[in-house]
């Protein structure tokens, strides 16, 4: 074979850098007419005899990469099936990552039942799962691609989750015996697999593996595993379904003890905080994880203000962050509003202090949550007492500062910059639905002339937010019958009403087009 298909490398590198490097995608005439200038078999005799020719291997990688990618190209995949399981087990990681993203080009090309038969047929996952474990980064990532898309086969997930144990590929054994760098990657590939779909997620909880997740963030020698893990699981968090799942687990206990370790590292606790507040942020949350747990997480996160104002700031700004993901919800709010002493009070106190303006920007966008600026109209305003600590709450600190009224808190929000200003728009916007602060909003005229101003906001999403706010305050305006017949009062009604009349972005009236170089001054 190798004198039937032996070909000039300089040739052949001249012509694989030609194909690898051409811009655009190619056609399947133009990878056919390639292959019938340099058949695939003398491509893979070259590969394997003449690797060591300067850039003969960068090259013809590169060159079956993209051939793979064209229909013409994947449709020869199954013909050559033992080439790609040695390249799966070569030693060069080039040839390696090229043989898993082959894989990938076979799942994503070629009809499901062919595909499935050849993956069982040549034991294809296995050697994925070994690549996974022992290959350099990029080999890592080919592979986790490969199998996250055979799970995405209907037939695919069941070689990857068989209804018998299959010791060898067992993801629990694996993990369990292999480096901590081994570890780490199939916890991401379980994380990959886990986002495909609620059912697939189903087959990830049932076979146990979240529980390798626990045990890694539970692992308090290394904390560079811990954090890794805790990263995964942050990534994790973002999937829609991860809370029906997760609230299963140890998981919410293990983070909520993290976040009360005052020994653990500050960067462990603030990543538990984020992970927390992004798993109880969603609008289902409270259908799968009890009150109490909900509460002890609270309790953690309230714990760690007291050391936290003059020490670390950028845990105390994942804190007051994960009060306001929490916050989200109707039901998350009225928890932080609850009781003598309401954990809302730090996002509270923290919005309206301009010592730390990290610290400061975290707490307006919490604030902004919890009074409600995302949630739809009717789900704006909380009970009784919630509604009675946030109303007591913002007095209270108002009556502690200069400004003495909340109005005059809200004024100071919206002449600091554009970043403190915009969060202070999301704030009005949600409490200007109780009528009490849209009284003190009304009252302020200076509050009024600069949300209406159509040039206070350069950026699209001050605009916008600049915009939504003028909305808010007029809905809530013409909702009440007493503030419309205030004769007094008509003036601001005009103003909010042609702001919102201009729309976001139409800030300036419209006007003719006027030469920058009139014709006298051309000569």
């Amino acid at each position: 074979m190798e004198e039937e298909y032996s070909v000039d490398p300089a040739q052949l590198l001249e012509a694989a850098t030609d194909f690898a490097y051409h811009p655009g995608a190619h056609s399947d005439a133009s990878a056919q007419d390639f292959l019938n200038r340099f058949p695939l078999p003398a491509i893979i005799n070259a590969l394997q005899t003449k690797a060591d020719y300067p850039g003969l291997e960068s090259a013809l990688v590169d060159c079956l990469e993209r051939l793979f990618k064209t229909r013409y190209g994947a449709s020869l995949i199954p013909h050559y099936m033992p080439f790609v399981i040695v390249g799966l087990g070569a030693e060069s990681q080039k040839v390696r990552r090229l043989a898993c993203q082959t894989v990938s080009c076979l799942l994503e090309n070629i009809d499901e039942a062919i595909v499935i038969q050849l993956i069982h047929e040549y034991g294809v996952y296995q050697l994925l799962l070994n690549c996974l474990i022992s290959g350099d980064e990029e080999v890592g990532a080919a592979s986790t691609d490969a199998i996250r898309k055979l799970a995405s086969h209907s037939k695919g997930i069941d070689i990857i989750f068989p209804g018998s144990g299959n010791e060898a590929t067992n993801l629990v054994n694996l993990a369990t015996n292999c480096s901590p760098l081994g570890r780490v990657r199939i916890l991401a590939l379980i994380v990959k697999l886990f986002s495909i779909s609620t059912s697939v997620a189903s087959r990830v909880y049932n076979s146990n593996l979240l529980s390798l997740l626990e045990a890694e963030i539970s692992n308090s020698n290394d904390t560079l595993v811990t954090l890794s893990s805790l990263e995964l699981l942050y990534e994790l968090a973002y999937v829609q379904h991860s809370t029906e799942f997760l609230s299963r687990t140890k998981l919410l206990q293990i983070l909520t003890s993290i976040i009360s370790d005052a020994s653990a590292e500050s960067i462990l606790r603030s990543r538990a905080m984020m992970i927390t507040g992004r798993l109880v942020a969603r609008e289902n949350a409270f259908v799968f994880i009890d009150e109490s747990g909900c509460r002890n997480l609270i309790s953690a996160i309230e714990g760690r203000f007291n050391l936290l104002e003059s020490q670390n700031a950028d845990e105390c700004e994942c804190a007051l962050e994960a009060l306001g993901q929490i916050g989200l919800s109707s039901k998350g709010a009225a928890l932080l509003l609850s009781g003598a002493q309401p954990a809302g009070r730090h996002v509270i106190y923290a919005a309206f202090d301009r010592q730390q303006h990290g610290k400061q920007l975290a707490a307006l966008h919490a604030l902004a949550n919890i009074v409600g600026e995302t949630r739809t109209e009717n789900d704006v305003l909380l009970d009784g007492d919630a509604e009675q600590n946030l109303r007591r709450l913002i007095y209270e600190t108002a009556s502690k500062t200069s400004k003495l009224t909340p109005s005059g808190l809200l004024l100071s929000v919206l002449q600091q910059d554009s970043e403190i200003r915009k969060a202070g728009y999301r704030v009005i916007t949600g409490l200007v639905m109780r009528p009490w602060c849209l009284m003190e909003v009304i009252s302020r005229r200076e509050i009024i002339d600069i949300v209406t101003d159509a040039f206070t906001e350069t950026e699209k999403i001050g605009m916008e937010a600049r915009h939504k706010c003028c909305q808010s305050i007029y809905k809530g305006f013409t909702s009440s019958s007493k503030l419309i017949a205030d004769n007094a009062l008509s003036g601001i009604a005009t103003k909010l009403e042609e702001a919102i009349r201009r729309g976001p972005y139409l800030g300036r009236k419209l006007s003719e087009a006027q030469p920058a170089v009139m014709t006298e001054q051309r000569f």
